[in-house]
C-alpha cells in the first residue's frame, strides 16, 4: 500500500504539496471506509481493502483520498462547518422567544438548514476528489477505470438501507460512477490509453 501511495505522490501534483503524505491501514473489519485527515494522513480500512480486487482500486481509493489532501476538504469542511454553526446560532437567538412555542420551530428549522448545507459541500468535495483521483491514478500509471469498480464495491457494500443521496455527505456511488466516467472522457477523449495498469 505504502509503494502505491507513494507512486501516486511522487508522478502527480501532489508532489508540490507541502504534504508529507503517510498511509495507514486500520484493523477495522467491519466498516467499508477510507478518508484523509488535513497534512496528508491517509486511511484504508481493512474492511475496504480486503475488497477491492486489483492494484488499479487501491491506487483509485489512495488517489481519491490524497484529492482531498491537496485540495484540502477537511480545512474547508471544518471551517465551512463552523460558519455554518455560527450563523445558524446566531439565527435561533435572534428568533427564539421562550414565551413564543413556534420560534422553537424556527430554531430547528435554521439547524436543519445549516446541516444540509454542511452536507452538500462534503458532496461536492467527494466529487472533486474522484475528479481529482482520476486524474492523479492516470498519471501514476493506473487505469482510471478502476475507480469505477471501486464505486462498485461501495455500492455494493451500502446494501439496500443507504440513507438517500440528499441527507448524505456522500454521493451514491451509482451518480459517482457517471462523473467519474465524465472525468475520463475529458482526461481521455480519444480513449484511455493501452498500457495503464489494471
Amino acid at each position: 500500500m505504502d509503494a502505491i501511495g507513494r507512486k501516486l505522490v511522487e508522478n502527480t501534483a501532489a508532489a508540490q504539496s507541502r504534504y508529507p503524505f503517510e498511509f495507514h491501514l486500520l484493523a477495522d473489519p467491519q466498516t467499508v471506509n477510507a478518508f484523509a485527515l488535513p497534512g496528508g494522513q491517509v486511511f484504508i480500512t481493512h474492511a475496504l481493502y480486503s475488497r477491492l480486487e486489483t492494484e488499479g482500486q487501491l491506487a483509485g481509493v489512495l488517489g481519491h483520498e490524497v484529492g482531498h489532501v491537496v485540495g484540502r476538504h477537511s480545512a474547508e469542511h471544518i471551517a465551512k462547518q463552523q460558519l455554518t454553526q455560527g450563523l445558524t446560532g446566531a439565527v435561533v437567538l435572534s428568533t427564539y422567544d421562550p414565551n413564543d412555542p413556534s420560534s422553537q420551530r424556527t430554531a430547528q428549522i435554521a439547524m436543519v438548514v445549516g446541516q444540509l448545507v454542511n452536507m452538500k459541500f462534503g458532496r461536492e468535495d467527494e466529487l472533486e476528489s474522484d475528479r481529482l483521483g482520476v486524474r492523479f491514478i492516470s498519471e501514476a500509471g493506473y487505469d482510471p477505470r478502476a475507480l469505477i469498480g471501486v464505486m462498485k464495491i461501495l455500492e455494493e457494500a451500502s446494501g439496500g438501507g443507504r440513507t438517500p443521496e440528499f441527507f448524505s455527505t456522500h454521493p451514491n456511488p451509482e451518480n459517482r460512477i457517471a462523473r467519474i466516467e465524465e472525468a475520463i472522457q475529458q482526461q481521455f477523449p480519444g480513449g484511455v490509453p493501452g498500457g495503464l495498469k489494471q
